[in-house]
């Protein structure tokens, strides 16, 4: 005969160990799925970084290289792709970057004191994986809650004074005082004088 155990008691074990490594092998792929998730968001964020700088890079070399002496920023982003300006266009930026963040080629745009463009940031209101350890140039980024607050902004140096103008002028000298010889008067007698 059989080993005494019903048919139906093993079909029942079967059916719960392929139960079960289905679960184990969805946990497994769902592991899998998030670190490829992630993977792929932190190269979307150094895709950000680079093309932000890219920018910021373009913006400074349009507003420095301004004709005359009253610097400007551009107008529009087009004007970084090629700056007529000059008698020979200048280009400062290969191409307009789409944002890796959305995928989409529109960027928010941060206004220059005087007009024109002097940043860009992203759209995207996703909270990124960076939060910290960025570079010099990067250090206004640290701690924000979304890739919205990443703003990729150029500010020119501030200008130097000469240094003959910067020098504090000399404190004015102060006025010497001359001293007074006192009279005496008959209501308050010097001591040791002789009356007159």
């Amino acid at each position: 005969m059989g080993s005494g155990k019903p048919v139906s008691s093993q079909h029942g074990l079967t059916y719960i160990a392929v139960l079960l490594a289905v679960a184990v092998i969805g946990v497994g792929l769902a592991a899998t799925g998030m670190v490829w998730s992630q993977a792929r968001q932190r190269e979307k964020e150094e895709d950000l970084l680079f093309i932000g700088d890219q920018f910021r890079q373009a913006i400074a070399f349009y507003y420095e290289r301004t004709p005359g002496a009253i610097k400007r920023y551009p107008e529009k982003l087009d004007n970084l792709l090629e700056d007529n300006r000059y008698p020979d266009p200048q280009r400062y930026l290969r191409k307009m970057y789409p944002d890796p963040m959305t995928g989409k080629p529109e960027w928010g745009l941060v206004a220059g004191p005087g007009g024109g463009i002097m940043g860009v940031y992203s759209l995207s209101n996703a909270t990124p994986i960076k939060t910290a350890g960025f570079d010099a140039k990067n250090r206004t980024l640290e701690g924000a809650t979304t890739y919205y607050e990443w703003r990729f902004i150029y500010e020119p140096p501030p200008t130097k004074v000469p240094a003959a103008l910067s020098a504090a002028p000399p404190p004015a000298p102060e006025p010497q005082s001359t001293p007074v010889p006192m009279r005496a008067t008959p209501t308050s007698p010097v001591p040791g004088a002789r009356p007159r």
